[in-house]
């Protein structure tokens, strides 16, 4: 299992929420035989008005659908533009999750074996900003141990380790979400989306 961050990357989600300090997640890009990439995200009902704003402004995506489900907006679109993770897919990096973060990407996923390993590190090498930023092994027989311990992406991890350290979950509070935000560096509600998140993550593996 491979973790990498992606900065400066000129894609049309990274461009999107770049521009509008949103948070998406998205699902890996899917190319079509026509050459069009099939993109489909998610994001918050208080930020997806202003993305979807982003989106539809956008030259290079066509035929924009937004649907809203519970307390998200899933879009789709098609893009022709380039995406960074087409490129370390193309050497082999098996997706599992992405998210945009106010520019930044983060994907995360598997590779098998370490010449597979070196080759999606070069490609990562020939694009914009991308950095292995975690990588660990993961095995039948060790999956579930992995999976238990961590059942949520790296940036809720970061905004409920970061809470707890400043106090937000003590009484009375030692922090407010704000103070939480800002030393997270990102916007007061999209710390509170990765808070919930990230607490849905738990508690559905603790109660289900």
């Amino acid at each position: 299992m491979v973790e990498f961050r992606v900065t400066g990357d000129d894609c049309p989600l990274a461009t999107a929420t770049r521009r509008t300090e949103t948070v998406v997640d998205a699902n890996p890009p899917q190319l079509r035989r026509d050459g069009n990439v099939l993109v489909q995200c998610s994001a918050s009902e208080d930020d997806a008005a202003a993305l979807a704003d982003e989106l539809d402004a956008d030259d290079r995506l066509r035929y924009l659908h937004a649907a809203s489900v519970d307390d998200r907006v899933n879009f789709r679109c098609l893009s022709k533009h380039p995406c960074v993770v087409q490129r370390l897919t193309d050497a082999g990096f098996v997706v599992e999750s992405m998210q945009y973060d106010d520019g930044e990407e983060r994907y995360t996923g598997a590779v098998v074996g370490r010449e597979v390993l070196e080759g999606v590190m070069a490609a990562a090498g020939e694009t914009v900003g991308v950095t292995l930023q975690r990588i660990y092994p993961l095995g039948s027989e060790d999956e579930s141990a992995v999976a238990e311990r961590w059942p949520f992406t790296s940036a809720q991890e970061a905004a409920l380790r970061t809470a707890y350290d400043l106090g937000y979950f003590e009484v009375p509070r030692a922090a407010d979400a704000s103070d939480v935000a800002d030393a997270l560096g990102v916007s007061k509600s999209a710390f509170l989306e990765r808070l919930r998140r990230g607490q849905a993550a738990l508690y559905g593996q603790l109660f289900g």
